[in-house]
């Protein structure tokens, strides 16, 4: 259902509380309209936002002098992330607020964001000299310098004169990054070219590539500059209002109106360019998720958590984002179909890559779910990927994760396999009600997850029908980044005991629940102009065992190492997520199956496997790695470092490279679809070769393997039945 009404049905006491006060905000409304950026609309704002997170999230925090300093110190983090605008006498001068901000929210005080803002800008303006005297002339590579990146950790500069060498450091780096991006492209050309017999071309020099990256950085600092003097004071508040509402949790956010549009599109799942989700990390923009089927996907060079530091257009020369806003570097990616965007992105494990992508447009296709078959010593098993858990709230008719699972599990009986794989990795949720229609495809009728409103009692959602559609052998494979609505479907397999969850140690650790509320049904009229939405958190998820998802994650029956292993990932490694609780346990009978063989045996293979071996050292290296944020500011120690990365990296190659015996294959009835589309034969031969190098589904199917009785054909979910087990 939709999320506002469904938000409206549960609370409408708080819904009238919000009405009432909305009556007290008329007084701020004259006859004529209010523009964009105007206090009195900002002092409207602020109480509203404020009011509707106090009164309608699930457990909202206090606002008080730590909430005050957490805002304080979110906000200058989001306005200044590299520390290259500010000094210490401004944060002198904004100190005096740390412990205030709490008061002049209750009193639609605007001093501390005027004061800001105002300043920032000033500083912006000077930093317009600074990076064009510093671009005019050759950088001296040949100083023995350093420059640190971690700007967390990096105190403000004292002065102007302090201000002006750390732009010129970040400066010399950049370029110099690119520099070695560019003699690294020229050399594999010339390889290339000599493999193929064509002549050599002469080499640009050092001075001359070293010239052409400093007038793309200029180009690109022009850009951010000139965009910057077009942003507008709501713009500002709007980033102000943000580390306001993100101090409630990680997930309430204030939307603006045109960022309310954009969330409205990517809901309606409308994607194009390269098929990745992006988010502001630090100065550059991080990649939070690939597309399923997009053309990032399908390159596989590009991962959860990379960097982007430049984007270059084809052949054109890189341009350097770092501090560029979100969406301009989104604008920058996006482009038309069968056109090149290359990346040049910083890697997990602290490596330089330069990535070509060729644009295309993402369908929607793409994030449903799909199945595949594949005959493994002799027996036929299924798999099954959902991306995420989707449903159309305005038609019940239209198709939803639930159902397409549904069917999919239908024709993979039909093809009479002996076992199922439900792969989950990088699902970052959706619907809650199809997850829990999507449980009982397994298990039998019964509760499958317990949600909790502020002040109210738990509510325990069943899942009615009492016909499993599958009864066999099971497991769902997760990871770091499944999230929410996974979250709940691997946990309620594990409580039931119908099947095992592998993959990362544990899941995302996000048990809430959000909703959108729109700000413009509080006003009287439009005088104040679109207000925007707000998205809360108003409640909390729990397994049927009475435990959390929250901060905790749902724990694999089987750990498969991989590049995260030794890394705190997802909601755990958030200082203001909600924390991790209890509840009573639902009544709810778990399954006889005694899966401790099957667990015994696959951890004995996977200590054995040379492959997994190796995943487990490139873990243990990307940890020790992820920490290193000094770069030498000498060409030839920063191409040496460079050199020595690639050299450790060479032998993790064998990841990429490694493929099983495996083949998967379409079901009958796609393969007639194959014929009339040959696009999306192309799409699924490349999820199946993906499948025929993956580890992970290569040692799921080993222990469907291990899942089947040894005294008959049928398939069975347990190779021991064990006494009832008692709830949880």
């Amino acid at each position: 259902m939709n999320a506002v009404i469904k938000f409206m049905k549960r609370n409408y006491k708080i819904l009238l509380f919000v009405a009432i006060l909305s009556v007290a905000l008329w007084s701020f409304m004259p006859g004529t309209q209010k523009k964009s950026g105007d206090p009195d609309r900002d002092m409207v704002l602020l109480e509203l936002l404020t009011y509707v997170i106090e009164k309608g999230h699930y457990d909202p925090a206090a606002i008080d002098d730590t909430f005050s300093k957490g805002v304080y110190k979110s906000y200058l983090e989001q306005i200044d992330p590299s520390k290259r605008f500010f000094t210490q006498s401004d944060i002198d001068e904004f100190s005096k607020y740390e412990d205030k901000i709490d008061d002049m929210i209750l009193a639609k005080d605007l001093t501390f964001f005027d004061l800001t803002n105002t300043r920032l800008l000033e500083r912006i303006k000077e930093a317009e000299g600074f990076y064009k005297e510093i671009l005019a002339e050759p950088f001296d590579f040949k100083k023995d310098e350093q420059f640190s990146v971690d700007y967390e950790k990096m105190p403000y500069v004292k002065n102007d004169s302090e201000l002006r060498e750390r732009w010129e450091k970040q400066l010399k780096l950049s370029v110099l990054s690119t520099v070695t991006d560019k003699e690294k492209l020229q050399d594999e050309i010339a390889a290339k070219n000599t493999d193929k017999g064509k002549a050599f071309e002469p080499k640009k020099t050092f001075a001359e590539l070293e010239k052409e990256a400093r007038e793309s950085t200029l180009k690109s600092l022009n850009d951010y500059f000139s965009f910057i003097k077009d942003f507008k004071r709501d713009e500002w508040f709007s980033i102000y209002l943000n580390a306001i509402a993100e101090r409630f949790d990680p997930h309430t956010y204030y939307f603006a109106p045109d960022d309310k549009e954009k969330f409205d599109t990517s809901m309606r799942g409308s994607l194009e360019g390269i098929g990745a989700r992006l988010q502001k990390k630090g100065d550059y923009i991080e990649i939070s998720e690939l597309i399923p089927g997009g053309p990032a996907w399908r390159g596989k060079d590009l991962e959860q958590g990379d960097l982007i530091m430049k984007v270059a257009q084809g052949t054109g020369d890189p341009v350097d984002i770092a501090g560029i806003r979100l969406d301009d570097v989104v604008k920058k990616i996006k482009g038309k179909k069968g056109t090149e965007v290359r990346l040049t992105v910083k890697k997990v494990d602290g490596s330089i890559k330069v990535i070509s992508i060729i644009r295309e447009v993402v369908e929607i296709e793409e994030t449903y779910a799909k199945s595949s078959i594949v005959n493994k010593d002799g027996k036929l098993y299924g798999i099954i990927n959902l991306p995420k858990f989707y449903i159309d709230f305005e038609n019940k008719d239209s198709r939803d994760a639930a159902k397409d699972v549904a069917l999919e599990v239908e024709r993979l009986k039909q093809q009479g396999v002996e076992g199922i794989i439900m792969d989950l990795r990088d699902n970052g949720g959706g619907a809650l009600r199809t997850v829990v229609d999507m449980a009982g495809l397994f298990i039998e009728d019964g509760p499958m997850v317990q949600v909790k409103s502020s002040g109210k009692k738990k509510e325990v959602l069943n899942d009615k029908d009492s016909r499993v559609q599958w009864d066999g052998p099971l497991v769902v494979l997760v990871n770091n980044f499944s999230a929410s609505a996974s979250e709940i479907f691997a946990a309620a397999i594990q409580d039931y005991n119908r099947g095992l969850i592998l993959g990362s140690k544990h899941t995302y650790g996000k048990g809430t629940v959000q909703n959108i509320i729109d700000l413009n049904q509080f006003v009287r009229d439009d005088s104040f102009g679109d207000l925007g939405a707000l998205k809360t958190t108003t409640q909390k998820y729990y397994r049927v065992n009475g435990g959390s998802v929250q901060r905790e994650g749902v724990y694999s029956d089987i750990i498969m190492p991989d590049r995260f292993t030794y890394i705190d990932m997802g909601e755990r490694d958030t200082d203001n997520a909600m924390p991790y609780d209890k509840i009573d346990p639902a009544s709810y009978k778990p399954v006889r199956n005694n899966f401790a063989g099957v667990i015994a045996a696959s951890k004995k293979r996977i200590a054995a496997n040379p492959q997994f071996k190796l995943m487990d050292e490139n873990a243990k290296w990307v940890n020790a790695k992820k920490d290193d944020n000094i770069f030498s500011l000498n060409a030839e120690k920063f191409k040496a470092e460079v050199a020595k990365n690639e050299v450790a990296t060479k032998k993790f190659k064998a990841l990429n490279d490694y493929k099983n015996s495996l083949k998967f294959e379409s079901l009958p009835y796609e393969k007639e679809i194959f014929k009339k589309d040959p696009s999306l034969a192309e799409k699924k031969e490349r999820w199946y070769e993906s499948l025929s190098k993956d580890i992970y589904v290569e040692e799921a199917l080993n222990i469907l393997n291990d899942m089947q009785p040894k005294s008959s054909g049928k398939a069975a979910a347990n190779v021991q039945k064990a006494p009832l087990q008692k709830t949880k």
